[in-house]
């Protein structure tokens, strides 16, 4: 199976969109691998934030992909602007002095559900912006699922070893990789 240099490229963008995503991620499960889960609820967690890593990029997709119908000669255009502003909330949210204390308690379905679906919301607008740009939607909810639970499975496991600092980091270092991604595509 011979795959062109489109595909290939394609395929680093996609990964390296899903990588800057999971950030968020990782840097929650710093957070919660503070409490010293056990092996179970650390699989638990990161299985519901990557199903989320998978569900709602997916709906952005779809989203995207209806709407680059109808605002073709502009949709390369929005989606790397909603990349930069998506990147720009993340590197702005890291760099507050403000603790990022949970409201509810993953120790409930509800709670985990919450947790997985506010860590996993700018997956859906990176969704939206690769709907513009008719990336393949199956690559791209595996390589954000794999991404997101992989990423806070990392985080949860390191929780226990290292301190908050790495968290603020990570997730400025995600902000910074979706703002070049999105100026590339809209230069």
């Amino acid at each position: 199976m011979d795959i062109n240099t489109f595909a290939w490229g394609q395929l680093i963008t996609l990964s390296i969109i899903a990588i800057a995503l999971g950030m968020d991620a990782f840097s929650l499960g710093l957070g919660l691998g503070m409490r010293k889960p056990s092996r179970n609820r650390t699989v638990l967690i990161s299985s519901f934030i990557a199903i989320f890593h998978v569900f709602m990029p997916l709906v952005g997709i779809w989203i995207g992909q209806f709407l680059s119908i109808y605002f073709h000669h502009i949709a390369v255009i929005v989606g790397g602007a909603l990349l930069c502003l998506l990147g720009l909330q993340m590197f702005w949210s890291s760099i507050q002095d403000k603790e990022n204390a949970l409201p509810f308690s993953d120790r409930t379905v509800f709670g985990l559900i919450l947790i997985a679906f506010s860590v996993s919301l700018d997956s859906l607008s990176a969704g939206l912006s690769l709907g513009f740009f008719a990336t393949d939607p199956i690559i791209t909810v595996i390589l954000c699922g794999l991404a997101g639970g992989l990423m806070s499975w990392i985080g949860l496991s390191f929780g226990r070893l290292m301190g908050n600092w790495i968290g603020k980091y990570g997730e400025v270092l995600g902000g910074i990789v979706l703002i070049s991604l999105g100026i590339q595509f809209i230069w």
